[in-house]
Formats: structure tokens, C-alpha cells, sequence
């Protein structure tokens, strides 16, 4: 009798420890927005006066809808397609309902990530261009800097470097969750942290910086008043911590059932709002050491004015080459998120193996990333004022309502150390969906909030 040996199950793909996790959703939470919006928005709004409400709204949104993102991905082990599936199969609605909702989620993050590689394109140029000195060279020739920039982010402007963005992103992704992107946020987060923190430092002891220091802790009651500062603060904190229904949905799923999620979700609030304070005590100094009115946020402070700004510190051309590597990170961290939902959605819809599947996403994501240089403002705004509020309404609304108070209970709290009750359901449930079609109401009247 021949004997048959049992080949043992292969482990599935996922992340190796809780820290690779929390670092892994950090780094897709920290991205442009906590660099080039972030510090415009502290300095436009007053200082604290901007921050107090900040801080409110993040607490709430990491606590209801990053748990929530976390623990709807864990409990069914799929992305947007297969767990809004589950949902309304739960329901007795059946699968394909909520497997076609699904795919809003799955299309904005993919678009998202498309114009945002061209973002990532103009960063790795500027990176090369610090190393080489010939970003400093150009001293303060506001016009040699604003030309630089504005051949790059124009159509085909920056097709070389958009390649090799997006090669050394999907090679990150072809080596796996554990293998590539956990090890690569192990690395690039704690850097970036460092970087910053160093970055903040230097610029902190030079003449001037303490007027931006003392603004940053400036607080105006009478500001408090004004509805705007809030809908601008909700808005910021909504997009930082990443809520669109699809790239936290996505990294729960590939969680352990033993990990604590509510504390995983404060903790990626924590370090999404320290990296985006770091940048505000940056940034705000840099401004203010040259007399400058940070006024300007978006691409042009981070490639025009700051670089300005500089090239006329003491050590400015070392200042830049740590700067823009700090962006890099910070960019490619998210863009590795923002790919992550496509490629796992080709891997469980379609059963595609993982090389595969980032191939497939690696073609479309570099053609059409050439192809709309010349619109990826416009095409940036369409997609987060409507598909990423979209995204997060939908998830909320699967997650609270269609799966039902029983399941979204024991989903978030399967290991957590202090189990959450009835006044997180009922918060999420409302509030959280309320501040999700809020966002999306406010952005399509307002073209955008935050």
C-alpha cells in the first residue's frame, strides 16, 4: 500500500504583527494631505484655533469609522467586493447585490491611486534632482523653480519618472502583504518619523522659526464660532484617516483574529495626527524664518515655495534631499494602499495569484497614469469629493446597518482588551454614517471640504 503524504495548507498572506499592521495603515493615512494641506490649513485657521476641533474630529473618526473599516474587512477576510457580498447575504438579500455596491469603492481607490501616481512621479524626480544638487542650484529663482515644476506637471511631462514610481511600488507589492508591504512601512515609517522629527529640529533653531512655533499655539475663542473652521477640521481629519471604504477594508482583511481593533484604530489616529503635526511644526518655522505668508497649499508649497524657502537656509541643499525623501515616503506608502484594493479584489473575485494580479493592475496603473498628467488636479477632486465619501457611507452602512448591531459588535470586538457596547453602535451607526454623507453632501456643493 502506497502511502499519500498530506501536503500542509499554505499559510494565507497577511500581515506578520501588529506593529506591521498599525504601520502599514499609518503610512496609508499619511500622505499629501498631512504635508501640503495640513500645515495651510493650521496657519489659515489660527494656530490651535484649527487644531482643537482637528483633534475632536479625529478621536471620533478613528474611533467609529477606522474601527469599523478595520473590523468589516477581519470578520468577512475580504475587500469591498466580497465583504459588502457577505453583508447582504446576511441580510437575505444575496451576495450580489452588495458585491456590485462594492465595486464603487474598489474603482475610486484605483482611480485615486492612478492620479496619485503622478503625484508620486513628480516626487521621485525632485528627490533625484535634491541628490544632485540641482535643486539647490537654482537658489531663489522663483521663475526657474515655478518653470521646473511646471514642465513636470504637465501632459507627458514626467513619463520617465512616473515608471519608476510605480516600478518600485508594485515590486513592493509583487513581494506580498508580510513580505513586501509590511517590511517596507517597518521601514519607511519609523524614517520618516525620525527624518521629520530631525527636519523640525534644525529648522526649529533658526532665526525667526519661533514666530511660526508661537502662532501654532495661538487660540482664538472667537474663531471657535465659526462654522467653517469645523467643516474645514471634519474634512481634514475624514480624508487623513484614510475612511473611502476600500484600503482599510482591505488591510483588516488580511488581520489576525486575536488583534486587538479598537486599539489598533486609536493608535492609527495617534500617529496619522503626529505625523501631520510634525509637518505643521515644519513647515510653519520654515515659512516664517524668510518672512513668508504660508498661504499657498497643494503641489505648489511642496515644489515651488518651500523648496524657495529652502534653498536659503544654511544647509539647504541637505535640508532638501531629507525633505523630499520624507515625501517620498509618505507618498509611496500610500500609493502602495491605494493599489492594494484592485490587486486583492483580482486575487478573491478572480482567483488571480498574486504576480498576476499586481501585473495586471502595475499595466493599467502606468498607462493611464502617462495619460492624465496634463488633468490629474481635475482628476484628483472628482474622485475624493465623491467616490471616497461615497466609499465611506457604503461601508458604514453595510458594516451598522446590514449586517446588524449582533455581528458589528462581536467583528469589532473579537480580541480587543476592553470590549466596545451599545453606545459605539449607536455612534457609528448614526454619527459616523451622518458624518459620512455629510462629507459627501458638503464636497459635492462646496467642490471639496477640508
Amino acid at each position: 500500500m502506497v502511502e499519500t503524504k498530506v501536503q500542509p495548507k499554505k499559510k494565507a498572506d497577511g500581515f506578520d504583527s501588529r506593529i506591521g499592521f498599525i504601520l502599514a495603515c499609518v503610512g496609508s493615512a499619511v500622505g499629501m494631505g498631512n504635508l501640503w494641506r495640513f500645515p495651510v490649513l493650521v496657519s489659515a485657521w489660527g494656530g490651535m484655533t484649527f487644531l482643537i476641533p482637528y483633534f475632536i474630529f479625529v478621536i471620533i473618526i478613528a474611533r467609529l469609522g477606522v474601527t469599523e473599516e478595520i473590523a468589516l474587512g477581519r470578520s468577512t477576510g475580504k475587500g469591498p467586493i466580497g465583504a459588502f457580498g457577505k453583508a447582504t447575504k446576511h441580510a437575505g438579500k444575496g451576495s450580489r447585490l452588495g458585491e456590485n455596491i462594492g465595486i464603487i469603492p474598489c474603482i475610486g481607490s484605483l482611480a485615486l491611486a492612478i492620479g496619485y501616481s503622478c503625484v508620486v512621479g513628480w516626487i521621485f524626480k525632485y528627490v533625484y534632482l535634491a541628490f544632485t544638487g540641482q535643486l539647490f542650484a537654482m537658489g531663489t529663482d522663483m521663475e526657474q523653480i515655478g518653470g521646473m515644476f511646471g514642465s513636470t506637471a504637465s501632459a507627458f511631462g514626467n513619463n520617465l519618472w512616473i515608471v519608476i514610481a510605480l516600478t518600485v511600488n508594485f515590486a513592493i507589492m509583487a513581494l506580498g502583504v508580510a513580505g513586501g508591504i509590511e517590511k517596507a512601512n517597518k521601514i519607511m515609517m519609523p524614517l520618516l518619523f525620525v527624518m521629520l522629527i530631525g527636519l523640525a529640529v534644525y529648522v526649529g533653531v533658526q532665526p525667526g522659526a519661533s514666530d511660526g512655533f508661537r502662532y501654532i499655539f495661538t487660540v482664538n475663542p472667537a474663531g471657535l464660532a465659526d462654522p467653517k473652521l469645523w467643516i474645514f477640521a471634519f474634512g481634514q481629519a475624514f480624508f487623513s484617516l484614510s475612511i473611502a471604504g476600500n484600503g482599510t477594508v482591505i488591510y483588516g482583511s488580511y488581520l489576525g483574529k486575536h488583534e486587538d481593533v479598537p486599539t489598533s484604530a486609536i493608535n492609527i489616529g495617534i500617529f496619522d495626527t503626529l505625523a501631520a503635526l510634525l509637518a505643521a511644526f515644519l513647515i510653519i518655522p520654515a515659512m516664517a524664518t524668510c518672512g513668508e505668508e504660508l498661504s499657498a497649499g497643494g503641489p505648489g508649497l511642496m515644489f515651488i515655495y518651500l523648496l524657495n524657502v529652502m534653498n536659503q537656509m544654511p544647509g539647504g541643499m541637505i535640508v532638501g534631499i531629507v525633505f523630499y525623501v520624507c515625501v517620498m515616503f509618505a507618498g509611496l506608502s500610500s500609493l502602495v494602499n491605494l493599489y492594494e484594493a484592485p490587486v486583492a479584489t483580482l486575487q478573491q473575485q478572480f482567483g488571480m495569484n498574486r504576480l498576476t494580479a499586481v501585473g495586471t493592475i502595475a499595466a493599467v496603473g502606468i498607462g493611464v497614469s502617462i495619460m492624465i498628467q496634463g488633468i490629474v488636479s481635475e482628476w484628483m477632486d472628482a474622485v475624493s469629493i465623491y467616490i471616497c465619501p461615497l466609499g465611506a457611507l457604503l461601508a458604514g452602512v453595510m458594516f451598522f446597518w446590514v449586517f446588524g448591531k449582533k455581528y458589528a459588535l462581536e467583528a469589532a470586538n473579537e480580541g480587543a482588551a476592553k470590549p466596545l457596547g451599545d453606545t459605539w453602535y449607536i455612534a457609528g451607526k448614526y454619527l459616523l454614517c451622518g458624518l459620512a454623507l455629510t462629507a459627501l453632501i458638503a464636497g459635492a456643493i462646496l467642490g471639496g471640504i477640508g
